[in-house]
């Protein structure tokens, strides 16, 4: 199936080389050049990634990354200047997924766009000759269901992202086992990503923010000090 991309940048020749590279690998991309028009592509039309510069005309793109996870949890890898670490942190606080430090080389977005579309599909494996019970897991009171990459929890559904969903089913099947922020960087992020343990934090932390009854005192994903973290089964 082919992969649709929405692009995001007001430099123009930077959407052009990216777009263009994108195609060269069969992928289906869309171009928004502000804030706005992004918002209005993103809601019209179902991406598999959007990438996203930070700062864009009329809408700058922590708002735009904040208004589409109102209503997809699509993947979204931030575009920031290099070396703007708040940037960085913003844009995870917001909701993106990753991020991408200005000025880049074209191998390398494309590296992480693959990357994270692999990911997506080990997480979200669809094929229509399986039965309903092999996509949908179940534990405790979390159920699972891996084709719409959706979390229910006592029926309530929560709007989760990408990399919030595949850190809660990787802790939640591993019962009981602690994860180091290295290990969950690299079975989550992949061995080549290049930012920091922070990246895990703020994931928990948003995490936690959008299941757990009470965030300071978490029932599901829990801290082991020192070591990491854990899903605590109830």
């Amino acid at each position: 199936m082919t992969k649709k991309v929405l692009v995001v940048d007001d430099e123009k020749l930077i959407v052009k080389g990216i777009r263009f590279s994108l195609e060269q690998d069969g992928m289906m991309v869309d171009c928004a050049f502000d804030g706005q028009e992004a918002l209005e592509k993103a809601r019209k039309t179902e991406y598999d990634m959007i990438l996203l510069d930070v700062m864009l005309p009329k809408i700058d793109g922590f708002e735009v990354c904040q208004t589409i996870r109102e209503f997809s949890n699509v993947p979204i890898v931030m575009l920031t200047a290099k070396g703007d670490d708040m940037d960085k942190i913003l844009g995870l606080e917001y909701g993106a997924d990753d991020y991408i430090t200005k000025p880049f080389n074209i191998l390398e977005v494309k590296a992480r766009i693959k990357a994270i579309m692999r990911r997506a599909a080990l997480f979200n494996p669809v094929n229509v000759n399986r039965d309903t019970e092999d996509r949908i897991i179940e534990i405790d009171n979390l159920v699972f269901d891996k084709k719409n990459r959706q979390l229910t929890i006592d029926g309530v559904e929560y709007n989760l992202t990408s990399r919030e969903y595949e850190v809660l089913l990787l802790l939640a099947t591993h019962p009981g086992t602690v994860f180091s922020r290295e290990e969950l960087l690299v079975k989550i992020w992949g061995e080549d990503y290049p930012g920091d343990e922070r990246t895990v934090d703020v994931h928990i932390r948003r995490l936690r923010e959008k299941i757990e009854p009470n965030p300071k005192e978490p029932k599901y994903v829990c801290t082991k000090w020192g070591v990491g973290y854990y899903y605590k089964q109830i």
